[in-house]
């Protein structure tokens, strides 16, 4: 059995995913699958991993017919994954692959930890989407109590049957430790690194995702004071 599944979500990344490709299996040992789900590209992303697919064994390419969001993405690229475990990371160049192996130890060390969520160390972004995020993150933190202050981070480790049950809603992948903890199982947080992107450009304004957030926030908050789970459940 394949010991996890990568699955990176991408749009417009034509200049990114083959250096990418080629450092995931230079640096990671054997024993995963790698998931490309293109949200709807319209440059040569699709094409450039095609080809690849002859040179990489284990690698997966899953198209979108248009744009449905990251969290989408995600979604179709988990439920394709044959692992137990999945690794999410964006597909810019700025998560480092040489931080999966400690995420999937942090994992393992805890039967109870069903989330390890990377928290960037220094984030490489320019000044005005440092101060949105910490801005967001403190809003998010006060109201949801999820005690992570780095949800964005794209470089995660999630079991695939937790994130399964999980309900699904655009952006969904910004509030998973409150949503897994609010399931019942534990998150850990691993300290990451954080690169500058490789080419291209953000498919994220602060100003939209400000927007946005606020009302993905207010669902969230809604959606979790009606989630009542039982505190055990036992067969007679």
């Amino acid at each position: 059995m394949l010991r996890y599944s990568l699955v990176i979500p991408v749009l417009n990344e034509q200049d990114n995913v083959l250096p990418l490709v080629e450092e995931l299996y230079a640096v990671l040992d054997p024993g995963f699958e790698l998931i490309f789900v293109d949200d709807g590209s319209t440059d040569a992303t699709a094409e450039r991993l095609a080809a690849a697919k002859e040179r990489f064994p284990g690698l997966r390419l899953i198209r979108h017919a248009g744009r449905a969001g990251k969290s989408a993405a995600l979604r179709t690229g988990i439920a394709a994954a044959t692992a137990p475990w999945i690794v999410t990371m964006d597909g810019d160049g700025q998560n480092d692959p040489r931080d999966v192996p400690r995420l999937l130890a942090a994992a393992e060390a805890d039967p109870a930890v069903a989330l390890v969520a990377g928290l960037r160390r220094k984030r490489d972004d320019i000044w005005r989407k440092r101060v949105a995020s910490r801005i967001g993150n403190g809003i998010r933190r006060a109201l949801l109590r999820d005690d992570c202050p780095d949800t964005a981070c794209g470089l995660k480790a999630i079991r695939r049957d937790v994130f399964l049950g999980l309900p699904f809603f655009d952006s969904l992948h910004r509030f998973f430790p409150a949503l897994v903890r609010r399931h019942g199982h534990a998150v850990a947080m691993v300290a990451v690194n954080d690169r500058a992107r490789r080419a291209g450009v953000s498919k994220y304004t602060n100003w939209g995702r400000a927007v946005a957030g606020l009302f993905d926030l207010a669902g969230v908050v809604w959606l979790m004071r009606r989630t009542t789970l039982p505190s055990a459940a036992t067969e007679i």
